[in-house]
């Protein structure tokens, strides 16, 4: 494969054979129950096949369609270990790894974005990409100066990809909600559509970045690479390793998972006010551990700009529900329109739906785990609790959709961590309107 397949009839075949090809797979499962084995062995069969297949069409396709599977990721923390198991594997590899393009095709692009002399920029130059994710893939290199960088380059076609595929996953939503309970699934997508757009010039990417990298400069707990050199399908940056957060899930310390947990929640909560930004990539590819114990942080396509930093109106709502405070909070949320018009809500219920949610304020430290996670979503997503009703007449103003989604990726990547943060500590140094 020279580069990603553009046409939209060629990329809608390949994700239509997703429902397709589970469709395939639950009939082939009846039948084989109807020759006696076991309904608890067909199922796990059919659902690792599956997964297996979310990962080849999605990996293969990159694009919008793999930036999707990677956004899912991080919301496997939600669904049942039963149900998770053999799409936490399959998933995860959609974080860190592509089919890479050929070196013929990298050397093209960086000719045709850094000049024809584009060699004489490097020392070095890897031509095994170190790394290959949605729309690019990452070449390690040695810069003219001698700085150790990481080169970006582009796929060819990434940008008619991107659109395709956004607008076909569009028509698949219902049976993508199958796989995150408890989450509209449409707006997001909807939601993902506008901000990946973004993400298709680098010299956005690399704004974003020397804004983050400004904020962070020398700070002892995280830190960002300085951009070197971009282009609109290339960018250039100072390399930084570690271990990625996708390794420490899978086999870190417990003192490990509650540092990168601990970091992460604290970056997520005051980059608004720091840098005026919000990362809006929470997968755990983004993110490294490094030696000296500060968290990396890359990949800075798709961010929210909150020049006053996070909306005080979400601090006053957290503040309201954690003191219990049922009335005024229910006013605020009217006021603010996040409950439906002509809903009448009563205060208790609207306590009672959010309570939850604000548990990992109530104690000095919280332990993030799936099975906290997964019982947030079972109770939301049951459509015969109270809950759920409750949720259906509340309302999610768009210009807080993004935050949200954004929220929402980085408590799943706690509990994947299964990391104890001190979550209220963080939330009242860094949310405005909570400590008021």
């Amino acid at each position: 494969m020279t580069e990603i397949p553009r046409k939209a009839v060629q990329r809608t075949a390949k994700l239509a054979s997703l429902p397709l090809g589970v469709a395939g797979r639950v009939v082939g499962g009846w039948g084989k129950r109807l020759t006696g084995r076991a309904a608890d062995e067909v199922n796990a069969e059919v659902t690792a096949k599956t997964a297996e297949q979310v990962f080849a069409v999605l990996g293969q396709l990159k694009g919008g369609a793999m930036k999707f599977g990677q956004a899912l990721s991080v919301f496997e923390a939600a669904v049942p270990d039963e149900l998770a198991a053999p799409y936490r594997e399959a998933l995860t590899k959609l974080q860190t790894a592509a089919p890479p393009m050929p070196t013929r095709t990298t050397h093209r692009v960086l000719a045709e974005q850094l000049g024809a002399s584009w060699t004489k920029r490097f020392q070095e130059f890897d031509d095994v990409p170190a790394a290959s994710a949605s729309i690019g893939q990452v070449h390690r290199a040695v810069w003219h100066d001698g700085r150790d960088v990481a080169v970006k380059v582009q796929y060819p076609g990434a940008d008619e990809a991107l659109r395709a595929d956004l607008k076909q996953l569009l028509r698949f939503s219902r049976l993508l909600q199958a796989i995150m309970p408890g989450a509209d699934v449409r707006p997001l997508l909807e939601e993902l559509r506008d901000r990946y757009l973004e993400e298709l010039d680098y010299r956005d990417e690399a704004t974003n970045q020397r804004t983050f990298a400004k904020a962070f400069e020398n700070d002892p707990h995280v830190l960002v690479p300085r951009v070197i050199a971009s282009a609109p399908k290339v960018m250039v940056t100072e390399w930084t390793s570690g271990v990625g957060l996708s390794h420490i899930i899978r086999e870190g310390s417990a003192e490990d998972r509650d540092l990168a947990g601990q970091l992460l929640a604290e970056f997520h909560f005051s980059a608004p006010s720091r840098s005026g930004l919000l990362h809006a990539d929470p997968h755990p590819g983004n993110f490294m551990l490094g030696d000296d114990g500060r968290l990396r942080v890359i990949d800075f396509g798709a961010v929210a700009r909150l020049p006053d930093g996070l909306p005080k109106t979400l601090g006053l709502m957290t503040r309201l529900a954690l003191d219990g405070r049922s009335s005024d909070l229910v006013e605020l949320l009217r006021t603010e329109n996040f409950i439906r018009e002509g809903m009448e809500l009563h205060g208790e219920d609207v306590l009672g739906y959010l309570a939850p949610f604000v548990e990992p304020l109530r104690a000095e430290s919280f332990h993030f785990t799936r099975r906290w996670l997964q019982s947030q979503a079972e109770r939301v997503g049951d459509l015969r609790s109270p809950d759920s009703q409750t949720g259906r007449s509340l309302n999610l103003p768009p210009q807080y959709l993004l935050i949200h989604r954004v929220t929402m990726g980085a408590t799943g990547i706690l509990c994947q961590l299964d990391a104890h943060v001190t979550a209220h500590e963080i939330v009242a140094r860094w949310q405005p309107g909570f400590a008021d």
